[in-house]
């Protein structure tokens, strides 16, 4: 809890000042002993002049996130230098697990940065809905992160923060409320939906394109925000000026916050974080590849990985790189019984719950490792397999009946991985046909999940999927349990749309051509028969259009990630009617118009390099690089 201070000349100003600022509470309001003891650090400052404003600089631009009906989190960075703090004693020694200090593990900052901000419905600030003052120090790396409230719903404001007492002023940002939940929403909510960004593979050009074309709401990001390794392990960054800082693999509180903040220098990153409100989750990469409960590929709890992999443990990599994601990102605390929990649920008024999930670092049974694959490939089946944990998957469960029972038109679930079942055999040999790291790798989870679907007849269902680097699309369907027509969609009780990266490479390999790809993407839509769509080349993302008739959703390739401009393709469209649990076919096919890549089911790619520059809005035919 926060303990309060009895400073005479301070007292008002600094309890107001820094308890505003939501950085220095725990991610837990059930464990509230884990955030920063604010009455230590206001001792600490109090008695200290302030930095001039001309010492201080928006380093970062501005966020917001985690839009409700009534408020949203706003968030930036006011600080003396664009370095990140370097003490890592916060998350060391004796320190509770997941523990966010007090004054004994931090270093001092004797002098305090004042920050106001305001929130108005223009961006010339002439009616002023909701503003206050925060205070921030390096304990939390000069982070502000602030709850603005008394908003109205479905309703888009403009913010913007200043150092206190002058005309030291962030960039303007803009975010939008969500429907409150019985409301009734008559226009189509439009979502951008991301995964998967490398700094070093190139230039993050799909974060800008939707800025430039103005054309959604908000924004999804299902995890990869960052990768872990040096530049040159995956990714090589020196041709393009973008080598991932520290230039190490990470493993400090100050590794993951100079790594998040690297990746907040992208000019079209900052873009979208300005325009747009988002609701992210993390996949592994935020921590490190592969992760599940008690490792990840690289790191796990033995004295080997202890000694060869930066003499740290698992839980503690862990603490660092949580402890930088919630410093940085525009994230609300969760009401949660324990410290991990960032799965969560937003009702956007009757027409739709968007369900995020944790099948990453919450409770995950094992996972593929690389050496142990062939295990993967015996157990994959076993009962007590969880990509989630019992807590998180009941939470689920629950939800998606709570969603049906309460008449939201549809489910939107954003998850890290490709739901649907996906034989990779020609790949991988047909002994171990899966994928085990994804829900192929978790049979029982993904069956539990079907059959709370099938039996509740919970239908209106739309899967979200990241982390592949591909693009999937596909009807919703329990093989073996129920019968599924793969020409008409008959039996399918929903769709998943899997996306592209933004920037890392196809799993085909980093310099696969589209004529290379296009052999192995026929041969897995011939494969899986709930698989109607499936490109490798692109990098991209994709947007939603959802409205109570129908879920739109349309796929834009990059062209190339190695120079930035605001060029894209027009991949391929879809569209999913209320009620029809499947892809809509049109002719025999299940997408909307010309596909532009990949492989189609019931129809016949055609590749034409038709080229939308978004900067311009010009239309041209791509030739390269």
């Amino acid at each position: 809890m926060v303990r309060s201070f009895h400073l005479l000349s301070f007292a008002g100003t600094a309890s107001a000042a820094f308890t505003g600022n939501l950085n220095y509470f725990s991610p837990s309001k059930r464990h509230a002993s884990l955030g920063v003891s604010i009455d230590k650090v206001a001792k600490r400052t109090y008695a200290n002049t302030a930095w001039e404003s001309n010492q201080l600089d928006f380093t970062h631009g501005v966020a917001s996130g985690d839009p409700y009906e009534d408020s949203v989190i706003l968030w930036t960075r006011a600080a003396p230098s664009s370095d990140n703090n370097k003490s890592n004693v916060t998350v060391s020694g004796y320190v509770p697990l997941y523990d966010h200090s007090t004054e004994q593990y931090v270093a001092k900052s004797d002098s305090p940065v004042c920050v106001n901000w305001r929130i108005s419905t223009s961006n010339s600030f002439e009616n002023i809905v909701d503003s206050g003052i925060a205070y921030t120090s390096s304990d939390i790396d000069y982070t502000i992160k602030v709850e603005a409230k008394q908003l109205v719903p479905f309703t888009t404001y403009f913010y913007q923060f200043n150092v206190c007492n002058s005309n030291n002023t962030s960039p303007i940002g803009r975010t939008k409320t969500i429907p409150s939940a019985d409301d009734e929403v008559s226009e189509p909510v439009k979502i951008a939906v991301y995964s998967c960004s490398n700094y070093p593979f190139g230039f993050f050009n799909a974060y800008g394109n939707p800025v430039r074309k103005d054309s959604v709401d908000y924004v999804v990001h299902l995890g990869d925000y960052i990768y872990e390794y040096a530049n040159g392990e995956y990714g090589w960054g020196n041709a393009y000026g973008r080598i991932p800082l520290p230039d190490r693999d990470i493993f400090t509180l100050y590794d993951y916050r100079k790594r998040l903040a690297t990746y907040r220098t992208d000019l079209d990153l900052l873009a979208n974080h300005q325009n747009f409100p988002w609701i992210p989750v993390w996949d592994d990469h935020e921590v490190a590849d592969n992760t599940f409960r008690d490792g990840s590929s690289h790191v796990n709890n033995t004295e080997e990985s202890f000694v060869m992999d930066g003499g740290v443990s698992v839980d503690q990599r862990k603490m660092n790189a949580v402890r930088a994601y919630f410093e940085w990102m525009p994230i609300r605390q969760v009401d949660m019984d324990d410290n991990l929990r960032i799965w969560r649920n937003f009702q956007f008024g009757n027409l739709f719950d968007l369900v995020m999930l944790d099948t990453r670092q919450y409770d995950r049974s094992i996972t593929d490792l690389y050496w142990n694959t062939e295990y993967l490939g015996e157990i994959y089946n076993d009962a007590s397999r969880s990509l989630m944990g019992p807590r998180q998957e009941s939470w689920f469960y629950r939800t998606l009946r709570e969603s049906s029972s309460r008449g939201a038109t549809w489910r939107i679930i954003g998850n890290q991985i490709v739901f649907s079942r996906i034989n990779e055999s020609e790949a991988t040999g047909s002994d171990l046909p899966y994928n085990y790291d994804q829900w192929d790798g978790y049979q029982a989870n993904r069956n539990r999940t079907f059959q709370t679907i099938y039996e509740n007849n919970i239908g209106n269902n739309i899967f979200l999927a990241g982390d592949s680097h591909a693009s999937w699309v596909s009807d919703l369907v329990w093989l073996d349990e129920h019968p599924y027509d793969p020409a008409s969609g008959s039996g399918s009780m929903g769709v998943e749309f899997a996306g592209s990266a933004v920037s890392s490479p196809s799993p085909a390999g980093e310099n696969i051509t589209i004529d290379g790809t296009r052999a192995y993407s026929d041969w897995l839509v011939a494969a899986n028969a709930e698989l109607q769509w499936q490109d490798l080349y692109y990098r991209g993302y994709f947007e939603l259009s959802i409205s109570h008739e129908k879920v739109d959703a349309a796929f834009f390739g990059i062209p190339t990630t190695t120079l930035r401009n605001g060029n894209e393709i027009p991949l391929a469209n879809f569209t999913v009617f209320a009620g029809e649990n499947r892809l809509h076919r049109t002719d025999g096919s299940p997408a909307v118009g010309n596909v532009e890549t990949g492989s189609l089911k019931g129809g016949k790619p055609t590749h034409s390099n038709l080229t939308h520059d978004t900067e311009s809005g010009k239309w041209f035919t791509y030739t390269g690089p």
